[in-house]
């Protein structure tokens, strides 16, 4: 099948790295070489992303061979984790190696297609030479796009982009993250003088209309759906302790889970635990390095520093790890080699978050994902029971885009006018094409505008003044320091804040605490972080200063 859609040299390296297309990838292709936009919904491990990938490659093949590669950008990818962005770019080398081979070998010019990470992890080094020299294929999050689409050389680069791709769409649909990627996508289209085509990527979504109308924002145009189904053969079960449950877990109870979680983790090569709470993921590292051994498992979540999370998934990969408890920083199809069992302690909470996390065991092709499910008290029980009850049934929770949050369009508004005046009907228009915002009222909008002109009154004058409104010619246009404003507040407004954890006298970041956790802290108190324990210096405005507490 590859050889009629793709250029021999990428076909013949499909068909050397595996063995047939899934039926993901049969139906896709045919879509996404249409040009139109596509929405591939598939389980976990059905090589969705290879297939939004190998597409744009064989067009980048194609238009290298033609006309020869120009250093701008044509494709942007974009994942809700960070560490998924790392993932896929180093994956990406593997195809685009093989590919050059096989040019090489069919005696044909070499086309270097160039891929690169723009996250909050990259090193300054490599924003610099991405301004000098652009990739042909980004790979960033919704944060740093925020940020590329408010900078001059950002906006530079992505203004070629082509190509579109969104991974784990359902992961940001249902929530202000996607509201807010909504936006920053149709500021690209407008500031993109070709027609993108946006291809979305899920394993888990219902309805799936819902989320293809949230991808190609609020127009009249056609989307491809490509449903090859939620369901899958799984190995699913609920383990339950000798001991009867309560309202709280008991001491006891814990003890007999470690137990359960030793043997299981001894039965298996790999297992991956998630937990809920990034104190739970810490405190269950813990008690389980005291059973297996502090070298045969670690913590990882989002308050870790960059470096112990790559640290953590690569050991995982190259099988150093027995075991490793996770929040849902691992909860999306970051590559961390195979995993034979997955363990959840708690309720999920939802149906598509149990098979999203179910799935990353057995994430290859043909392979049985195995899950067990650890309910810590009688009412997780109950949902623990329901969600397993509806996998067994084929039924998925039903996702809803919520409608357009007024501070992330206030955000969204800033980082626009700060880039280019704005009339204020056209802003207004080209606002109502994000999907979450297609019912914006022309009131709240004006109201939205007004705010943003005014600011509010204190003691020594007005604040907060980022805009400013012409109201004789219609007219938005930023004020002095509206961009770097919004540069520096980019994202959604999360509902907690996190404090940075620095080492003293190094002054290294190791990761961070939650705003509760750092207010109710005192010197001396000591504290676990990515099985390392740390005693507190001192709290400051926002950071938290440390030292090795040696234990």
């Amino acid at each position: 099948m590859t050889s009629s859609l793709f250029h021999p040299a990428v076909s013949t390296w499909f068909d050397t790295a595996f063995k047939a297309a899934t039926p993901a990838q049969a139906q896709a292709w045919p879509a996404i070489k249409e040009g139109t936009h596509t929405l591939i919904a598939a389980p976990t491990g059905s090589g969705k992303t290879l297939a939004a990938f190998l597409s744009a490659i064989d067009d980048l093949v194609l238009e290298g061979l033609q006309h020869g590669l120009a250093d701008e950008c044509y494709v942007l990818y974009v994942s809700p984790l960070k560490a998924l962005s790392n993932d896929i770019q180093k994956n990406l080398q593997e195809p685009l190696q093989g590919i050059a081979d096989n040019l090489l070998e069919q005696q044909l010019p070499a086309v270097d297609i160039r891929a690169a990470v723009r996250t909050g992890d990259t090193p300054q080094s490599e924003r610099t030479k991405m301004r000098k020299t652009p990739p042909h294929i980004l790979v960033t999050t919704p944060e740093s796009l925020f940020i590329l689409l408010t900078s001059d050389s950002g906006r530079e680069m992505l203004k070629t982009v082509r190509t579109v791709i969104i991974d784990e769409i359902h992961a940001m649909a249902a929530n202000k993250r996607g509201t807010h990627l909504s936006l920053s996508l149709e500021r690209l289209q407008a500031l993109s003088p070709n027609a993108i085509t946006k291809i979305g990527l899920s394993a888990t979504q219902e309805p799936i209309e819902e989320v293809a109308r949230f991808l190609i924002g609020n127009r009249d145009e056609h989307c491809n759906i490509i449903d090859s189904g939620h369901v899958r053969k799984r190995d699913l079960a609920i383990e339950i302790p000798g001991s009867p449950l309560e309202a709280v877990m008991s001491g006891e109870v814990w003890q007999e889970l470690y137990e359960r979680l030793e043997k299981l983790i001894e039965e298996h090569n790999t297992t991956l635990i998630f937990v809920n709470t990034r104190r739970l993921a810490e405190r269950a590292a813990r008690f389980l390095a005291e059973r297996i051994g502090e070298e045969h498992v670690t913590a990882h979540h989002g308050s870790l520093a960059r470096e112990h999370r790559l640290n953590a998934e690569q050991r995982l990969k190259r099988g150093e790890l027995k075991a490793l408890v996770a929040t849902a920083s691992l909860e999306l199809g970051i590559d961390i080699g195979d995993i034979d069992l997955v363990c959840q302690l708690g309720s999920p909470k939802s149906i598509s978050a149990f098979l999203q996390r179910a799935g990353r065991a057995g994430h290859q092709v043909d392979a049985i994902p195995k899950a067990r499910l650890f309910p810590l008290t009688r009412d997780d029980l109950l949902e623990c029971t329901a969600i397993l009850d509806a996998v067994r049934r084929d039924e998925l929770d039903q996702l809803q885009v919520p409608s357009g949050h007024l501070d992330v369009l206030s955000q969204q508004i800033i980082a626009e006018v700060a880039c280019q005046d704005w009339p204020e009907d056209e802003l207004y228009d080209h606002i109502r094409k994000a999907y979450p915002f297609r019912e914006l009222k022309r009131d709240n909008f004006n109201d939205v505008i007004t705010m943003l002109a005014e600011g509010f009154s204190t003691r020594r004058g007005r604040k907060s003044r980022f805009v400013h409104y012409d109201a004789v010619n219609k007219q938005v246009k930023a004020r002095k320091g509206a961009k770097l404003t919004a540069v520096t507040n980019g994202g959604a407004i999360p509902d907690q804040f996190d404090y940075d954890v620095v080492m003293e006298p190094e002054g290294h970041f190791v990761g961070t605490l939650n705003e509760d956790f750092a207010f109710e802290s005192l010197p001396g108190d000591i504290f676990q972080l990515g099985n390392t324990s740390y005693r507190i210096l001192r709290v400051e405005q926002g950071k938290v200063r440390v030292q090795d507490a040696q234990g």
